[in-house]
């Protein structure tokens, strides 16, 4: 029996896939993706930091998040789950389009609904996230 941590880590696995497909089927289709406000991403790639859908945050995931982000690396510090709630901590590195290197640490909250996800909430230190994407202001 596959439990809320491995339907989790299965879908970190498919993330990296890039198979728009094979992640949109992780999600409910009225799944949503929560990110905070006016985060550096959202506004650099002029997109929203409130996904819904499946195909949506497939799409961002596969594709438009790779504008940004290039050489990707995910270290996992904790998965900790306690009934359909799986908490990941985890530091993301990569190299912005600038050529300059971005870190930065993030938490995401996965709400299940059986064996897919109907709910990421997703932080992040945003005010060391704009630096990196923008400078110290703008």
């Amino acid at each position: 029996m596959t439990g809320p941590k491995d339907i989790v880590i299965n879908a970190w696995k498919t993330f990296s896939s890039r198979d728009a497909d094979r992640i949109a089927a992780l999600f409910t289709d009225d799944a949503e993706w929560i990110a905070p406000k006016g985060n550096a991403t959202a506004v650099a790639l002029d997109h929203t930091d409130h996904m819904v859908g499946g195909k949506q945050i497939a799409r961002f995931i596969a594709q438009e998040m790779h504008k940004m982000f290039s050489g990707i690396d995910i270290a996992f510090r904790g998965i900790h789950a306690d009934g359909d709630t799986v908490i990941v901590e985890e530091r993301m590195r990569a190299t912005l389009p600038s050529g300059k290197p971005y870190e930065n640490d993030y938490c995401f909250v996965f709400t299940l609904a059986g064996d897919r996800i109907r709910e990421v909430r997703e932080y992040m230190d945003t005010r060391k996230g704009w630096r990196m994407v923008f400078g110290e202001e703008v």
